[in-house]
């Protein structure tokens, strides 16, 4: 018996592909004629579509309609899987998942994207869904930063959610985990800096799965 769960985002965290996100949107909101610079979108990779869309409005001035939204959601699915073959597991992250298989730590992986776009990404890490608790946007009420899908995927593997470490690469995995009382641990592999995912609540920072592996002595509680 441990006294840690470990509750992985997927994009950016286990997988690098968030850039490949950001391309599919980018083409999404071209498709509209919705001019947004590009490194506008990578601050919002992460967080749920809907808060996204309100984002988005923010920052362009001209409204979006309900069928706008729902065409961006579909293409950025049409693009990122046209993308999906280039993303490769982010270093150390298969290494990582089976040395806490092995150690009988319980993880699970929480995801803001639907299980269409998640499925390659899984895939390439080796991950089945069918077999590892997973948990997407489509399973959820809400999406990050709110903690619906770390709750969810605690509850899954019958652990308190107080007592899990939330490992994530961006602001909005952070404050979900804050919002939960878990413990936030962030990668550098997303692209967000160090002093921005402390300032969101990241108790440790490290550069990528393999790093975290490294260290993993610093945030995983020792067996019972």
């Amino acid at each position: 018996m441990t006294g840690s769960a470990f509750l992985f985002d997927l994009d950016g965290t286990l997988v690098d592909s968030v850039y490949q996100h950001v391309l599919a949107w980018n083409e999404a909101l071209r498709a509209e004629n919705i001019g947004l610079s590009v490194w506008r979108i990578h601050r919002k990779i992460g967080m749920s579509g809907g808060l996204f869309t309100n984002q988005l409005l923010r920052e362009i001035d001209r409204e979006v309609t309900p069928d706008q939204v729902q065409r961006l959601r579909e293409r950025h699915a049409r693009e990122y899987l046209r993308l999906a073959e280039s993303v490769v597991p982010l270093p150390g992250a298969r290494e990582l998942l089976a040395d806490l298989t092995d150690a009988d730590i319980p993880w699970a992986i929480a995801t803001s994207g639907r299980m269409e776009t998640a499925a390659p990404n899984l895939a390439a890490l080796g991950v089945d869904p069918a077999k590892a608790v997973v948990v997407t946007r489509d399973q959820v009420r809400f999406a990050k930063p709110d903690p619906d899908l770390f709750i969810e995927a605690a509850r899954r593997l019958d652990v308190p959610i107080e007592s899990a470490i939330v490992v994530g690469d961006s602001i909005w995995d952070m404050l979900a985990a804050a919002r939960c009382r878990a413990l936030g641990v962030g990668l550098l592999s997303g692209g967000y800096g160090q002093a921005e995912l402390e300032n969101a609540g990241a108790l440790r920072v490290y550069e990528d799965p393999a790093d975290l592996r490294r260290h993993l002595d610093e945030v995983a509680s020792r067996a019972r």
